[in-house]
Parts: structure tokens; C-alpha cells; sequence
């Protein structure tokens, strides 16, 4: 059984839980129960999900948030390429990979990722190279965002950490007696990371947000 969690930020700039629910496993149905959970609840004005590429959340985002944009994970993003890849290999085509990430537009980024390709179908690794090709416009849905942003919002991290927390607590447990019972374990160590440092210090100016929608509204 999975547990779906979500976290955002809210109009001040600080980072909230906004959910959790059981899910009985990571597909389709799950996360659009889980996305008309948030909504039900009153979740508006979402400009951008965060996440893997799990089919089932991205294919479910549009049904409920259609002025979202979604940002792949550029660290899942790198796994997935680097499986393509001999290990011996691994820390020339990262450095490759983040250099696409490191341009200052996103026009830039699309041009190093086209070279990136290029130069890894002449070191054969023609299977990675789709990828970049097929898959890196994915992972630049940061860039429409302010600068500022990009290092915090072009990677699922935060989430990650989370989740690492939660599976030190349920390994302790081992095996609950329902689902039920796991879930009141992860909404209580999710409350008590809410009511942490972590959700009382300012994650992102807004402010810059704001500023950039008005001009581009003027």
C-alpha cells in the first residue's frame, strides 16, 4: 500500500502539507482521488506540480488543474538517463546533463540539450540520448518562473526528504495491522515537520511572483 503526500506553497511563501491519503498503489485512480481530495478541499490556484515522472499523477493533473504546469524531477530525470549509461560513464554525461540546467534561458537549455544528444549518440549511447531529446523539455517547466525560483522548484527534494522521514518511522513499526493505522502514524510525524522550522521559515518570495504576472499582464 502507498501513501500519497502533498506539499505546497501558499500565497506567503511558507511551505504547507496540504494532504494525505491512502492509496493502494501509485496509479491512475489514486492520484486523481487524491488531486479531487485537495480540491474538494478547496486547493486553488496551482501554477506548478512538482514530481517523478508517475504516469498515473501527470496524466491526472491536467482533469483538475489545467493552468498548471508540471515539472519533472530533474534528479529522476538524471537516474533515468544514467540507467542508460555504463558506470564508467556516469560522471562525464551528468556533468553533460547539468550543463543543459545551468544555461541562463530556456531557449539556451534547448540548444545544450540538442549538443548534449548529439554527443552522446557519437560515445553510442544512443538510448540515453533519445531521452534527452524526448524527455528534457520536461524538465524545464522551471524556467517560466523567476530566477530566483529555479534551484528550489526544478527538483522534487523537499519531497524527498519528507518521505525518507516517514520510512525511518514506519520501518521501526514493520507491518501495521491496516492502513489505516499507517496513515495516522504519517499524518502525525507530518504534523509535527509542519509545525517544525520547516514550516515557519519563508520558502519563496511571492513577492517576485506577484511582480512578474502583473508585468506580464501590463
Amino acid at each position: 500500500m502507498s501513501v500519497l503526500v502533498g506539499i505546497g506553497v501558499n500565497d506567503d511563501g511558507y511551505r504547507e502539507i496540504i494532504g494525505v491519503v491512502e492509496g493502494l498503489k501509485e496509479d491512475k485512480e489514486s492520484w486523481k482521488n487524491f488531486l479531487r481530495h485537495l480540491k474538494d478541499r478547496g486547493l486553488k490556484g496551482v501554477r506548478l506540480v512538482i514530481s517523478d515522472k508517475c504516469l498515473g499523477l501527470v496524466e491526472s493533473i491536467n482533469e483538475f488543474y489545467p493552468e498548471a504546469k508540471w515539472q519533472r524531477c530533474v534528479v529522476h530525470y538524471y537516474r533515468n538517463v544514467f540507467s542508460m549509461v555504463p558506470r564508467g560513464k556516469v560522471k562525464e554525461v551528468a556533468a553533460m546533463l547539468r550543463a543543459i540546467h545551468a544555461q541562463e534561458d530556456h531557449e539556451a537549455a534547448q540548444e545544450k540539450a540538442s549538443q548534449v544528444a548529439s554527443r552522446l549518440d557519437g560515445m553510442k549511447l544512443s538510448s540515453a540520448a533519445r531521452l534527452v531529446r524526448d524527455g528534457i523539455e520536461e524538465t524545464l517547466s522551471y524556467m517560466s518562473f523567476p530566477r530566483e525560483y529555479w534551484h528550489r522548484i526544478r527538483t522534487n527534494n523537499p519531497m524527498e526528504r519528507i518521505m525518507r522521514e516517514i520510512r525511518r518511522r514506519t520501518r521501526v513499526v514493520g507491518c501495521f495491522p491496516d492502513g489505516h493505522s499507517a496513515l495516522m502514524l504519517v499524518a502525525a510525524r507530518l504534523r509535527h515537520i509542519a509545525s517544525s522550522k520547516w514550516g515557519s521559515c519563508v520558502y519563496l518570495n511571492m513577492k517576485r511572483l506577484y511582480e512578474e504576472s502583473m508585468d506580464e499582464a501590463a
